[in-house]
């Protein structure tokens, strides 16, 4: 019987894979071995009972063995003893099986080959050595369990980032629909554009537009001048000086942010920046009734202060003002002292 279960897992391992390899084995042998143990034992045996015969076969091919249930003729032994090698060999071809999938299934991963199955993420599309480390880095900064996908082309072999268990990687042909299913753009939060050049990047703007026009899209440029022809592809997209990455994971992260900032370095509402050295009189009152002076009377921001010779962005709201300090606002036209003075 045993060269008999020898050539029947060679037969089964040569035309079936899987798991189906192993519910084969395990299925032959439950059959053969209850017909043989009803053969080998006397009727007073209960054993051989479809309720009890199932359970004493689990327990005994996989070795656990509990005793409730034994044969008792040295046939019945042999049978055993069938049972215990067929439970091996069935388990022995399980885990291996198993353990092929899992060093598949992590191949699969490490070359960018895996159909991921994620939403509410940050994609990336490009990779450059160094500057993505550094991108990636950002983006988990604040929080280490988001999910972000990294895309790349095909001359990238395999994961660069392998030790992030929240970065997940895709390969491929970054301009076809079906890789960026694969990256699922079409339900991510937010797809950075970190392309090779700007012609690239519209090219990639364009496929994601066309997969998922509501998605926070950010695109770094090299020439921003190039982001006129991306207003074409959608308003919505963001475009970024690509050499400034802290920016994109900024936009990434806060989306709008860059347009704050261009609201900043402009003056096209009429508002801008100025600054102002504070009256002595008004030394060492708190930044926080500074603040609400300007905001109240004259409709300006404070962003920042200077004292001793060093620059606070947003200072903290009970933070003293002394002598000399220079602040920095926003406002529709410059304020003088005298009528920061007649504000109080």
């Amino acid at each position: 019987m045993p060269i008999l279960l020898a050539r029947f897992v060679r037969a089964v391992r040569a035309r079936v894979r899987g798991w189906r390899a192993a519910l084969a084995v395990g299925l032959f042998v439950f059959a053969t071995s209850w017909v043989a143990m009803w053969l080998a034992e006397p009727v007073s045996n209960p054993i051989t009972e479809p309720q009890n015969f199932w359970w004493w076969f689990l327990v005994t091919g996989s070795t656990v063995g509990y005793g409730d249930y034994f044969p008792e003729t040295g046939a019945g032994h042999l049978v055993g003893a069938y049972v215990v090698v067929g439970g091996i060999a069935a388990l022995t071809i399980l885990f291996t099986e198993l353990a092929n999938h899992i060093q598949s299934v992590k191949g699969k991963r490490m070359k960018g080959a895996v159909d991921l199955d994620i939403e509410d993420h940050i994609v990336i599309l490009g990779y450059t050595a160094g500057r993505t480390e550094r991108i990636v880095g950002e983006l988990l900064s604040e929080d280490r369990t988001r999910d972000l996908v990294l895309c790349a082309w095909d001359d990238l072999a395999e994961h660069p980032m392998p030790e992030l268990e929240h970065v997940l990687f895709v390969r491929g042909d970054l301009t076809a629909e079906g890789v960026l299913r694969r990256a699922c753009v079409h339900r991510a939060r937010t797809v950075v554009i970190d392309a090779r050049d700007d012609n690239e990047a519209l090219t990639l703007s364009v496929a994601v537009d066309h997969l998922q026009p509501r998605v926070h899209m950010v695109v770094a440029l090299r020439d921003m001048n190039r982001a006129e022809h991306l207003r074409y592809v959608s308003a919505r997209i963001q475009c970024v000086q690509w050499h400034m990455p802290n920016l994109v994971t900024e936009e990434a992260l806060d989306p709008g942010l860059t347009q704050v900032y261009a609201e900043l370095m402009s003056n096209v509402r009429g508002s801008n920046t100025y600054s102002l050295r504070l009256p002595s009189a008004l030394a060492g009152e708190e930044f926080g009734v500074c603040q609400e002076r300007f905001g109240r009377v004259f409709g300006a921001t404070v962003i920042a202060v200077r004292q001793d010779d060093a620059m606070t962005v947003s200072p903290a709201w009970d933070a003293p003002l002394r002598e000399d300090t220079v602040l920095y606002y926003l406002a529709d036209e410059r304020i003088d002292a005298r009528r920061l003075l007649s504000a109080r």
